[in-house]
């Protein structure tokens, strides 16, 4: 959607000392003239001029000091005049401006959000908890006015109040939440089959992240605010399945470990058999070499040392 922002320009006329300097005078003079019109006044006519002076001078000084502004570096001050937008201010200094215009005071500055981890379910169905920290701030201060309404946003957990979020923290907050259950649900939070080479929440890392971005721009787009960097910062599975997951993990990592075990207790077997055959060390029968190969296999792959057995015999008693 088009923008309808316009930048509204200050000038010499909008400098907020020269005007100062001009109330100030006012003020002065004003002063002057209610004390000498006082002094001489003999009519009827001069002593109501004397009281006029006296509501009207005060009320134009009052009206004039209600023109001033100051606006701060990454600040900006959106204009309307009797309800029509008039424009945002994004120059920074002190500055006057006529005060019939209403102004809406807009941060520009980044914000810095932690999401806290909320239940969710991943592509395969297992519930897992999952949360995210967000930076964000306004780009567009027309749509961050108008197009979206700011309340404040009281989070529950447990029956207990947690926090409360006020303006546009809580619209954030909300559609962040909506933009991490999609994603989240788009994806398995682990392989089953490590042989598989899907993309998962726990091995997605910056890609994972990327599509969540893009998720909360599309979202946070109607209210007028950039997506800085989102980044999910907790991934575990829920309680009820934790234990479960856990001895499957154990369990995968054994395997694994196994399988490492036995792919070099099989290679160091094949060489001791070549190097023997080759050095012509002893002359080994079939028979032989398979009970080399089961001892060997058995010492090497045991979880513990084994007990050597020394034969004093020969090699067929």
């Amino acid at each position: 959607m088009e923008s309808k922002e316009f930048i509204r320009k200050m000038t010499a006329k909008n400098n907020g000392f020269l005007h100062l300097f001009i109330n100030l005078v006012m003020l002065a003079a004003s002063i002057f003239i209610m004390i000498k019109v006082g002094q001489n006044a003999q009519t009827d006519l001069q002593i109501g001029l004397t009281v006029a002076l006296g509501f009207i001078l005060p009320f134009i000084y009052i009206m004039q000091c209600c023109g001033f502004m100051t606006i701060q570096p990454n600040q900006s001050r959106v204009l309307t005049f009797f309800g029509k937008y008039s424009g945002t201010i994004f120059d920074n200094g002190f500055f006057w401006f006529n005060p019939f215009y209403g102004t809406k005071k807009m941060s520009l500055r980044a914000r810095n959000m932690d999401v806290a981890p909320i239940k969710v379910n991943d592509k395969n169905g297992n519930p897992i908890m999952i949360g995210l920290v967000l930076v964000w701030k306004i780009k567009d201060t027309y749509k961050a006015c108008f197009d979206i309404d700011v309340d404040t946003l009281t989070i529950t957990q447990n029956g207990t109040t947690q926090n409360q979020l006020k303006g546009y923290d809580s619209f954030v907050n909300v559609q962040s939440d909506a933009a991490l259950r999609k994603v989240a649900g788009m994806y398995a939070y682990d392989n089953m089959d490590h042989k598989s080479e899907e993309i998962t929440l726990r091995s997605g890392g910056e890609e994972i992240n990327e599509h969540l971005e893009e998720e909360l721009r599309s979202r946070l787009s109607i209210a007028g605010i950039e997506v800085v960097e989102a980044r999910i910062n907790y991934l575990a599975y829920a309680a009820e399945i934790a234990s479960v997951m856990l001895r499957r993990q154990q369990a995968d990592a054994i395997i694994s470990a196994r399988e490492k075990i036995v792919e070099g207790a099989v290679s160091m077997v094949d060489l001791a058999l070549k190097k023997l055959s080759n050095d012509h060390i002893v002359e080994l029968d079939e028979d032989k070499k398979a009970t080399m190969v089961s001892n060997l296999l058995v010492v090497l792959c045991a979880d513990e040392s084994a007990s050597p057995v020394i034969n004093t015999g020969t090699l067929y008693q």
